[in-house]
């Protein structure tokens, strides 16, 4: 049991808010899902000041308490360093029967003597790329996941096993707003090109001024370039073309502003895709590096579209996207459904289900 289960008293259990803001709609719904039980208190523990209004935008009623740790400040998207924070914060962390994130660096409090809180990592995205198999994730007491196929991957990794790792679905979906924002001023399709953060994978370090280059030949359609919000350097892109945004981090970036509003998804790596073919739609993946992805399991969302090598099959590829995509519809669903479980049961619902089970049984 843990510790406020045990002695008939309150049941504290903590929400570490130390990563870039993309991952806190993962654990929101859960956090403000659990606030709302009988003797269960929720403190959100944030690393920014910024991230703690943007938690409270979410929490009007203030169920969720919300405590800034020692060294709060940057940005949504640039947090202080996070070792940094877990060490001056350690006492803090500490406190807390039960703590939950949905980074793995918070695992590092495992090594530290006398650290006893037990830990839940809520895994945030659904994608395929290796990078999101941290060795890390065998550091936590129980791990919760958005479908089986994360589940059996984990485990084939020996980075848990069948019993503590629980398929719950995908709560931020719960976050999304019904109608998406309007984009353009004018009603061409919308292609929205997400290249991911990692410069060994992704695209935009290398081609992301072509690929915008590229977009503004192409004025019949409408675009939205939005890098993942962690990538770090690369090229500095501009374009005054009226049919182009580019969004380098903003709140529009993270709340499926994009993945709601676009008609085809252009990409590399990124698990945003998972988000967008929620409602199955075309997709483009752009190969400019020639890799050879067919049978790697980190390209198996490359199988969902079209699959470019250049930059100038781009309009054509366009074109056609509604003619083909028929073809890759029902694999879509059915990699989907893996990847993000379905229920009637919503997924904060089950979220805190589980981690309420834990902290009352554990």
């Amino acid at each position: 049991m843990s510790r406020g289960a045990a002695n008939g008293g309150t049941i504290d259990i903590g929400f570490i808010a130390i990563s870039q803001a993309h991952q806190f709609a993962h654990w929101l719904p859960a956090a403000l899902r659990l606030a709302r039980e009988p003797g269960v208190r929720v403190t959100v523990l944030s690393s920014t000041h910024v991230g703690a209004d943007y938690v409270r935008s979410f929490d009007p009623d203030g169920s969720l308490r919300i405590r800034l740790l020692r060294g709060a400040g940057g940005g949504l998207f640039d947090p202080p360093w996070r070792l940094k924070v877990l060490l001056l914060n350690a006492a803090t962390f500490a406190r807390f029967p039960v703590l939950v994130t949905t980074e793995t660096t918070s695992s590092w409090l495992r090594h530290l003597p006398g650290f006893h809180p037990r830990m839940i990592h809520l895994k945030h995205g659904a994608g395929d790329r290796e990078g999101g198999y941290d060795p890390k994730h065998a550091n936590f007491d129980l791990t919760l996941v958005n479908g089986p196929k994360d589940k059996q991957r984990l485990i084939d990794r020996g980075l848990g096993t069948d019993q503590n790792i629980k398929v719950v679905g995908y709560g931020k979906f719960e976050l999304v707003r019904p109608t998406p924002a309007r984009l353009f001023a004018n009603d061409h399709p919308i292609a929205l090109y997400n290249p991911h953060f990692d410069a060994e994978v992704a695209t935009w370090i290398k081609h992301g001024a072509e690929v915008v280059r590229a977009m503004e030949t192409i004025a019949d359609w409408n675009f939205v370039a939005a890098p993942h919000v962690r990538l770090r350097g690369g090229p500095v892109v501009a374009s005054s073309a009226p049919n182009i945004i580019i969004d380098r981090g903003s709140v529009r970036s993270i709340d499926m502003t994009y993945t709601q509003g676009a008609s085809v998804y252009m990409g590399d790596v990124s698990s945003q895709v998972y988000e967008f073919i929620c409602t199955p739609r075309p997709c483009i993946f752009l190969n400019l590096d020639r890799r050879d992805w067919q049978d790697d399991p980190a390209y198996a969302h490359w199988h969902f579209g079209q699959v470019i090598d250049d930059l100038a099959d781009l309009p054509a590829a366009l074109s056609r996207a509604d003619e083909v995509q028929p073809q890759f519809e029902a694999l879509q669903r059915e990699r989907l459904a893996a990847s993000i479980d379905e229920s009637p049961v919503p997924a904060s619902e089950r979220q805190a289900q589980a981690i309420l089970e834990f902290a009352r049984n554990g």
